[in-house]
């Protein structure tokens, strides 16, 4: 029985994971618009739920140690399996920075919305299996 609970919610589970990740990411892209050279950074939100609920992660280049007393490196950040991407500015800034803070805004509130919708969604699947367990 609990099996099929955690089954029947994992994917908004995983989905309000991921949403948390990526306002943490775009948060830090607000946070460092004056940040010279700073290149925001953003994650393809389905390649991301994808690879989450596969449980595998798309195949990446690992780094290579060319002498021992190299330190091994960790490899290239990702969220849910998807690789952090570069956000491309519109516009060329004098410090390099390519934080554009109407687009990191929009994204920003629309990643908030739909968390916030996930919340509602999981918290009427939870009214409904309520109801069927009370009968």
């Amino acid at each position: 029985m609990i099996g099929k609970l955690d089954e029947a919610l994992r994917f908004h589970q995983t989905a309000l994971n991921l949403r948390a990740q990526r306002q943490e990411l775009l948060a830090s892209n607000i946070a460092n618009a004056d940040t010279p050279d700073y290149k925001a950074r953003d994650v393809d939100f389905t390649k991301a739920l994808q690879g989450a609920l596969s449980r595998t992660a798309p195949a990446s280049a690992g780094l290579v140690r060319t002498a021992a007393s190299h330190l091994a490196g960790a490899g290239s950040a990702a969220i849910g399996g998807a690789p952090l991407l570069y956000r491309i500015g519109q516009q060329g800034s004098v410090d390099g920075n390519t934080v554009d803070m109407d687009v990191e805004r929009n994204q920003f509130t629309d990643n908030a919305l739909r968390y916030e919708a996930g919340v509602t969604l999981i918290g009427e699947e939870i009214k409904e299996l309520l109801v069927a367990i009370r009968g």
